[in-house]
């Protein structure tokens, strides 16, 4: 990796997550190139289920991402009111489907489905938001084929900013199945002793003036204060919420901590654009997968 380009990561405090994320498009792109050599042409199905503006717009940046790197995508929208047998009929079809190579279900799903049993449904190797109970499990026993891609987003930046975990204090601060577990297992992985921190940890301040890495993915806007921040710390805000003023605002008071922290992720700028880069890494782990091919050779943390 560049050494210049790998140290502007990190520049006056900032931690630049689009920087990041273009130098990881950039691998994901030439082992791209590599497999249509080999006559493979990646294919990744996005299903979205009602009218959700958030989702919208978040399928829309996925789908665009893959046409960077040149990966081919679809987009499937479904209305509100679609029931459960008719999503389930969906993912089989995309699960059976052999120029489908990844199914990725956006998230949150309307009340007419059941989330935990559509993400179920997913081929664990078409699986790539990495959410499966398959795929979950390898994470815990060790390192699964292909793991929820906000948290090793953050474990991507961590490593391209060449910070050593090891011993380190890691803070995380949310328990979802979507980050906040699966994230804690990484940083343990990774050899940092970790708290996890919910909405019934007491004296939360206390937990997070201890980190010298904190991970805060909560959907509070503002909920972790600058004077909570332990000098020289490292911060990765994965909150992301639009205030009344038009504005995306993460879960940490932005300003407050820069002047603690060593490093801090912006919103929007910050660990949100990882997130899509790695689940165009898992795009194309799935297509090696569902092959039975060799493990691509783009990098993971």
């Amino acid at each position: 990796m560049d050494t210049i380009a790998s140290s502007a990561i990190l520049n006056d405090g900032i931690i630049d997550g689009r920087l990041a994320a273009r130098m990881v498009r950039k691998d994901v792109k030439q082992d791209v190139l590599s497999l249509r050599a080999e006559g493979i042409h990646p294919r990744v199905a996005f299903i979205r289920v009602g009218d959700d503006p958030a989702s919208e717009v978040y399928v829309g940046a996925k789908v665009k991402a893959c046409g960077w790197v040149g990966i081919r995508s679809e987009h499937v929208h479904l209305p509100d009111g679609t029931t459960q047998e008719e999503l389930a009929g969906v993912i089989n079809e995309l699960n059976d489907d052999k120029e489908t190579d990844a199914v990725l279900i956006q998230l949150p799903l309307p009340d007419s489905v059941g989330t935990k049993a559509a993400l179920n449904l997913i081929n664990p190797l078409k699986d790539v938001d990495g959410f499966h109970p398959t795929n979950l499990g390898g994470l815990l026993a060790g390192h699964g084929p292909l793991e929820p891609c906000t948290p090793s987003g953050v474990m991507r930046l961590i490593e391209m900013m060449g910070l050593n975990l090891v011993g380190k204090h890691a803070v995380v601060v949310g328990r979802s199945v979507i980050v906040g577990r699966p994230l804690a297992a990484m940083l343990a992985r990774a050899h940092a002793t970790v708290t996890l921190c919910h909405r019934h940890t007491a004296n939360l301040k206390d937990h997070v003036r201890q980190a010298d890495v904190l991970v805060v993915a909560t959907g509070v806007t503002g909920l972790i204060r600058g004077d909570w921040i332990k000098p020289g710390a490292y911060v990765f805000d994965v909150g992301i919420t639009r205030c009344e003023d038009g504005k995306l605002r993460g879960d940490v008071r932005f300003d407050e901590a820069l002047e603690r922290a060593a490093g801090i992720t912006p919103v929007p700028g910050g660990v949100g654009p990882m997130t899509i880069a790695r689940l165009l890494e898992n795009t194309v782990r799935c297509a090696r997968l569902v092959r039975g091919l060799q493990e691509p050779s783009i990098h993971r943390a």
